[in-house]
């Protein structure tokens, strides 16, 4: 699923809105395991929502085992 970037702490931690309008977070845990070294609001990103929080985050074809399209 496609969101846009709300939020981006220091520790990593952060908070995107989903196209629907959801507000979901994610731990600065997610954010260390995506391959991503920084993200700034707006930027689109895709994410994988457990309830309101993200699990996974990336940027197709950035991080091991994504290609480029």
């Amino acid at each position: 699923m496609q969101a846009s970037i709300h939020t981006f702490a220091e520790d990593g931690s952060g908070s995107a809105l989903l196209d629907d309008g959801r507000l979901v977070t994610w731990p600065g845990a997610v954010f260390a395991s995506s391959a991503l070294r920084h993200v700034r609001p707006g930027q689109r990103v895709s994410v994988d929502v457990e309830g309101t929080e993200v699990s996974r985050l990336w940027i197709v074809g950035i991080g091991e085992g994504e290609v480029i399209r």
